[in-house]
């Protein structure tokens, strides 16, 4: 799968690579290993409950805004599929523990499902007794195997009861249940669980399920798209709002109730692409600066200092909730670590809103980016039109963020890259692009901790191939091939094998 002509090393090959403009290429033949790495550096790899466990119609699991979308919007899935059964990861986590441990991970991060535990999505409602003994059995099995799990409170599911209540997201009262659900998991699952994160990717979460509609629960104005209600230029701005008001609140919850007693950290997830100017121009510039604020400072500012970046304060005027000076004093620092989700770099250019276009948070930030310039994309493209390979942006956000969010420590989450879904299983095995993709981001990882970037994680996305949102079964990001046609029959690829021999090599 060798593209513009970079090479492809050999399998167990420990090499280190850097990025050039147009994809990856060889640079000189260097040790390059766990221990490369600070000491308690985790090494891992995750998964999401919707994406992976399945069992959604069963053991009193209630629906999500998934199990609701998919089937009200058969059309926005690629295949046209759903997460019922995915990789039935809720029967056969057992096996894929066995893997990971074979691999050589340190920790697994997965996320719950809040209607697994709670089925209407409150308390009251009752709890699911084997939604949460699945769990406990869950990371009963990780430790036991040696794994850290590291828990996700949320990933893009909330319970469908809830959204029909009141709108989920779009309505405060969710703070309230939220907040239920969160002290439900830390009393049950806090004394072996000592990593938190309060939700998974707030930013995508808006802008794809409350402006463009792309994912659950599928809003956005009726000239964005498909969709039968919502509000692009004001309701990604409400429901950001209100999670990080659930952010803000758990984090407080615990820090007050449980930290000090089960020795816990937590954080949130931001998904943090890197930004660079199309042209050296001062309009780009600008525009790259306002894409950075709109993306990551989204999440990032209001955590960090308590409310939202200027740009956005400017550019989104009386759309853009604000914040009581309680609220504010909430959020500022409401973090014990951020965690990042990194897969690609984008141009920046600047575009000027007109009169012939309608608000939305697409058209506020005044920026379009793109992944190509003058007909060249920015890296090597790959199965994902989205997605193409830049290592050397990670870095640049490292140290971004370092700069200009106080040095905070971060763990990140996701990094990866997709192959064709339909590739045959002795096709999809010999993975050698995911394993440049793989290497060559630890080596800009391993750079900025070089340069003082307090990062303590990486975890690959994904442990196994899994039911990609939008994407369906079209795509696999796993490094665990799994084989859908054969009762679910997991295969590690090329990828897991050097990762094992990353792992367990030492400089010494």
């Amino acid at each position: 799968m060798a593209t513009r002509g970079c090479f492809i090393f050999g399998l167990l090959a420990l090499v280190t690579l850097v990025t050039c403009a147009d994809g990856l290429k060889p640079s000189r033949l260097l040790p390059f290993n766990r221990s490369s790495f600070p000491e308690n550096f985790i090494f891992g790899a995750g998964s999401a409950a919707y994406q992976s466990e399945g069992a959604a119609l069963i053991d009193g699991r209630g629906p999500s805004i998934w199990d609701t979308f998919v089937r009200k919007h058969p059309e926005k899935i690629a295949d046209r599929s759903t997460g019922d059964v995915a990789d039935d990861f809720y029967h056969h986590y057992k096996e894929d523990i066995k893997l990971m441990k074979k691999i050589g991970l340190d920790s697994f991060r997965f996320s719950i499902s809040w209607s697994r535990i709670l089925p209407k999505g409150k308390i009251s409602g009752g709890v699911n007794p084997l939604g949460v003994k699945f769990y406990n059995d869950l990371i009963n099995e990780l430790l036991a195997n040696g794994l850290r799990p590291f828990v996700t409170l949320i990933h893009f599911d909330p319970p469908q009861a809830l959204e029909d209540e009141y709108g989920g997201f779009l309505s405060p009262r969710i703070v309230y249940d939220y907040l239920d659900y969160v002290d439900f998991c830390f009393k049950t699952f806090g004394d072996r669980v000592k990593l938190w994160v309060t939700m998974n990717e707030p930013n995508i979460f808006a802008m794809m399920g409350y402006s463009s509609g792309v994912l659950a629960p599928g809003r956005c104005s009726n000239y964005l798209g498909n969709c039968s209600a919502g509000n692009s230029a004001t309701e990604p701005y409400i429901a950001i709002h209100n999670m990080l008001l659930c952010h803000s609140a758990a984090v407080k919850l615990y820090k007050e109730k449980y930290k000090v007693i089960q020795k816990g950290q937590i954080g949130i997830t931001i998904a943090s692409q890197w930004f660079i100017p199309k042209y050296n121009t001062p309009s780009d510039r600008l525009a790259t600066s306002r894409a950075f604020d709109f993306y990551f400072g989204w999440v990032a500012h209001p955590v960090t200092y308590g409310d939202y970046p200027q740009s956005m304060r400017e550019l989104v005027g009386s759309r853009l909730p604000k914040f009581s000076e309680e609220q504010s004093k909430i959020l500022k620092g409401s973090f014990d670590f951020l965690t990042l989700n990194y897969y690609t770099t984008y141009y920046a250019e600047s575009a000027p809103f007109t009169n012939t276009i309608s608000h939305s948070y697409d058209t506020d930030m005044l920026a379009k980016s793109t992944p190509e310039k003058n007909g060249v994309p920015i890296g090597t493209p790959t199965a994902l039109s989205w997605l193409y390979i830049y290592p050397k942006g990670l870095q640049e956000l490292l140290l971004h963020v370092k700069e200009n969010y106080n040095n905070p420590p971060i763990y990140i989450t996701e990094n990866g890259m997709a192959d064709n879904g339909s590739l045959p299983l002795e096709v999809g095995l010999k993975d050698s692009m995911r394993i440049r993709y793989i290497s060559s981001h630890l080596s800009h990882i391993l750079k900025a901790i070089k340069k003082g970037v307090d990062v303590k994680s990486y975890y690959i996305w994904s442990f196994f191939d899994d039911f990609e949102w939008s994407s369906g079964y079209t795509i696999r990001f796993g490094i665990t091939y799994v084989d859908y046609k054969n009762n679910n029959k997991r295969h590690l690829k090329y990828s897991a094998y050097w990762f094992k021999k990353f792992l367990l090599s030492s400089n010494n």
